[in-house]
């Protein structure tokens, strides 16, 4: 069974592949699955839904094109798209100076990324071409990551003048000393890479990466509902016990100490030396 449900998303799409499974897709292939507020927001209501529906007991995240996702939509500015409902704890988006966008990114990326960690029912990532930053927060929410061969894990975010992306969990998926090699050298780490340092549960070739996702989605489908649901809330509360649900508030303040910088000393808040070519400022005319 492979059905599509006629949801009404503009960016991605909602797949019923077996019984018990839902599927949600990023469908935004010609901008490289980038998150645009659009995508976030129905991505949230997206998980609610699988969640509410009593016939889903495992969520699968994947994507269509060739990347799984390049990370925020760097090209949509703040306050240029009208926001939906408010989902979190807070407000101030439209506000002058550091306040607005310190709301905003801990809506949209802070506690959104924090409430699908928290999904009462298990979510596998099927990540496949590039994984970049905000790719990596979505595929980092999930419980478990299978990559294709192909996949590619990036966090550039310091080559852009900011230490790392909002949900900053590097020290936990890849251990300290790791975490600061891809940060500090911005690199490009192959599946492979991501697997060996424990990231990633499983890789396999592209043509089975789907299938093999499926597999193991039905066989968590096919568990006691409680039991998964609570060994997934005893992993997770350990893992804040040690510390992680502070870290990652902390550094968020921190984020939002280079966002300040930068927009003092380039008027951005990043340094446009790190962006792309095609999202730097132009120099104006002669």
């Amino acid at each position: 069974m492979d059905t599509t449900e006629p949801s009404g998303f503009e960016t991605l799409r909602i797949e019923a592949p077996a019984p018990g499974v839902a599927r949600i897709v990023l469908d935004r292939p010609e901008a490289r699955n980038a998150q645009n507020l659009a995508m976030l927001y129905e991505l949230n209501t997206a998980f609610d839904r699988a969640v509410a529906d009593p016939g889903v007991r495992a969520i699968v995240l994947a994507a269509s094109g060739p990347h799984f996702s390049s990370g925020h939509d760097l090209r949509e500015r703040l306050g240029e798209t009208p926001r939906p409902r408010t989902v979190g704890t807070w407000s101030g988006f439209d506000a002058p100076g550091a306040e607005g966008r310190f709301a905003h990114e801990q809506e949209v990326y802070l506690q959104m990324t924090r409430r699908w960690r928290e999904l009462s029912k298990p979510t596998i990532a099927a990540v496949h071409g590039q994984c970049i930053a905000g790719g990596l927060m979505l595929a980092w929410a999930c419980d478990l990551i299978v990559a294709a061969e192909d996949a590619r894990f990036r966090d550039p975010v310091v080559a852009m003048g900011v230490l790392g992306v909002e949900w900053f969990a590097h020290p936990w998926e890849l251990g300290p000393r790791k975490a600061k090699e891809l940060l500090f050298l911005a690199e490009s780490w192959t599946a492979d890479e991501a697997h060996r340092l424990g990231m990633v549960n499983r890789v396999v070739p592209r043509e089975r990466l789907d299938e093999t996702v499926l597999e193991m989605a039905v066989r968590i489908a096919a568990m006691p509902t409680l039991a998964v649901r609570l060994a997934k809330e005893a992993v997770n509360r350990s893992v804040d016990i040690m510390g992680q649900s502070n870290a990652i508030d902390a550094a968020f303040g921190l984020h939002h100490v280079c966002h300040a910088h930068n927009m003092l000393r380039f008027g951005l808040p990043v340094d446009p030396a790190g962006l792309p070519e095609a999202l730097r400022p132009k120099p104006p005319q002669a």
